[in-house]
């Protein structure tokens, strides 16, 4: 018949290599683009031809709508090439032949759209070569729907997997909403409803358009350059509106309304072609529907969908336990430093208890204040809700974190300090300067530095959690790696004060009251590193394995009972602190009764 064979298409499911072709139904569209003088728009010559060819015969009729290659497109298969082929073709029709687009353009344009977004043609996408493609298919249908012309003020083209609706708007219009209820696969629906607020709406200087579609499947399918792995739990819609308008109200229903399945509104950033999290807010989550706030802008955000994260799972053993053991360990952490002020007169006499009780004041501070700032970070979890204080609370939690193991970084060049520099003494002042240097100097300078290497790439936070990213830039490493190789010299610390005091030469340059001293501080690093490394090992293995929930309450488990540790094993474990304890309680009954 004259066909025309255009390039191959990938392998399909069953190996055989297939094949478009275009027949003379095909050349009737060819023709048309010919008349406009198609190959003349592309920058390549000879670039229209791939896709349209060039003949002297033409067709007014296709022109108008490009009705005729309807047929053949749904006849073909939707195998990864075709898909891959319309999505280029559908591209150039966007950017080049977008003028007057009216119903029957823009009918043409979805029903070829919706051949490659049909639920049972899904799977295939996953073959498709070119990555961005879902992310062109997106930005055309957005470019050409949003220059539909309106009959009469409103428009409504409906696909099962594609919809469009138009209208006019004014000033004086009250809240104007779209409303799409459509297909996700063979048994289900989900809807979804677009709101330009009254407010928004008074901004308008004359009559316009506003365009909204919908698109149930798509989320399923968009690649994004993000590897969070977080899943589209509702349809995404796209709103094209005039400039003055920045805000709009976008309601989606859950595709999983599982319990545990949280949602987060977010923006399709156009240009980096990802989720963006600072386009929109959450205002309600009934488990079934949520409610976005959403910044519209033209060029960036002009597509919005919720996620849900099925990295933590939703116990509520695991909040449970998390929240009774923050509260004991703040508790534990006030009181181990209300004791410290109480005994501190009486036993930082010598230089060596001053320097492991200075160290343990410290270590229970950063961990006291982390804990509190894990509440707060807690509190602001939807980071859309307030980008830059979700920021400010990771940079917090980062900097308080690595603070508590610098400082048993620090107790630990105590104690070798103390059994290998014998002779070398130095002041208070210098160990004062010194330790602040370590334990707060060095976890300032890597949190500074983490920061401001991988916020400009938007790389800092974690989707849905104020925490350390870990799935793109890796942020999460400049906690990790300096907490577990602290953890490794304080192990290594350990083996050396057991080697040491097994040797009697210990003794003859080191007063025996000193030796004690040591012993207790060791003892004390010995009980702390191993349960410090464990929580944080546990940690990193809720990261290896996000969906273990056993690996989740252990972690949950150790990191909320930190405090307590550190009240039991450096305070109240502490023979002298003991004593001293006693003491004060002796004397203030004693006073007590001279007093009476």
């Amino acid at each position: 018949n004259g066909a025309i064979c255009i390039q191959p298409c990938s392998p399909s499911f069953h190996g055989e290599t297939s094949f478009v072709c275009k027949d003379r139904r095909w050349q009737m569209f060819t023709d048309a683009c010919a008349n406009l003088d198609v190959q003349s728009l592309f920058q390549k010559p000879g670039d229209g031809a791939k896709y349209f060819g060039a003949d002297d015969h033409g067709s007014s009729n296709c022109q108008a709508d490009f009705s005729c290659i309807i047929p053949d497109i749904l006849s073909s298969p939707a195998i990864p090439g075709n898909i891959a082929d319309i999505v280029e073709l559908l591209n150039k029709i966007s950017r080049l032949l977008s003028e007057n687009v009216n119903r029957g353009k823009m009918q043409s344009y979805s029903r070829i759209a919706n051949h490659i977004l049909n639920s049972s043609v899904i799977s295939n996408w996953a073959f498709v070569k070119d990555r961005n493609a879902s992310s062109v298919l997106l930005d055309s249908v957005n470019s050409f729907a949003g220059k539909l012309l309106l009959r009469h003020g409103l428009e409504s083209i409906q696909e099962p997997f594609i919809s469009t609706k138009g209208y006019s708007i004014h000033k004086n219009t009250s809240g104007q909403s779209f409303h799409f209820s459509m297909e996700f696969n063979n048994t289900d629906n989900i809807t979804g409803q677009v709101i330009i607020p009254e407010e928004e709406l008074l901004k308008l200087p004359k009559t316009s358009k506003a365009i909204s579609i919908a698109f149930p499947t798509l989320g399923v399918i968009l690649e994004t350059n993000r590897l969070d792995p977080v899943l589209v739990n509702g349809m995404v819609l796209s709103v094209s509106m005039p400039e003055e308008l920045r805000h709009v109200l976008l309601t989606f229903e859950k595709v999983n309304k599982l319990e545990h399945a949280q949602a987060l509104c977010v923006g399709w950033h156009s240009a980096e072609r990802r989720w963006d999290i600072r386009a929109c807010q959450t205002k309600s989550d009934d488990g079934s529907n949520v409610l976005c706030v959403c910044r519209h802008h033209r060029r960036t955000f002009k597509s919005f969908s919720i996620l849900m994260s099925p990295a933590t799972p939703r116990n509520a053993a695991l909040d449970y336990i998390t929240r009774v053991g923050l509260g004991l360990s703040i508790f534990s952490l006030v009181l181990c430093l209300v004791i410290e002020a109480v005994v501190w007169q009486h036993v930082t006499r010598t230089e060596i208890t001053y320097m492991r009780h200075f160290c343990l004041v410290n270590i229970a501070t950063s961990l006291l204040v982390a804990d509190v700032l894990f509440i707060l970070a807690a509190i602001v979890n939807n980071t859309a809700l307030n980008y830059p204080v979700c920021v400010a609370a990771t940079f917090l939690l980062h900097f308080f974190y690595l603070a508590l193991f610098f400082w048993m970084f620090t107790l630990g060049l105590m104690i070798l300090y103390g059994l290998l520099l014998i002779f070398y003494k130095i002041t208070r002042s210098v160990f004062i300067a010194t330790a602040l240097s370590i334990g707060y100097g060095c976890p300032l300078v890597i949190s500074i530095l983490t920061v401001a290497i991988t916020e400009p790439k938007n790389g800092y936070l974690r989707s849905g959690a104020c925490w350390l990213n870990w799935y793109e830039t890796k942020a999460l490493l400049a906690f990790v790696v300096p907490a577990l190789s602290i953890i490794v010299v304080n192990v290594v610390v350990v083996i050396v004060v057991v080697v040491k005091t097994g040797r009697s030469s210990v003794g003859e340059g080191c007063k025996s009251q000193d030796l004690n001293n040591m012993i207790r501080i060791c003892k004390n690093v010995a009980l702390l590193t191993p349960l410090l490394g464990l929580t944080w090992g546990f940690g990193l293995a809720t990261i290896i394995d996000s969906h273990s929930l056993a690996f989740h309450i252990t972690f949950a488990l150790l990191n909320a009972f930190q405090g307590f540790f550190i009240l039991l094993f450096g305070t109240l474990l502490d023979r002298k602190t003991r004593e001293t304890l006693r003491m004060n309680c002796f004397s203030t009954k004693r006073k007590c009764s001279l007093a009476k």
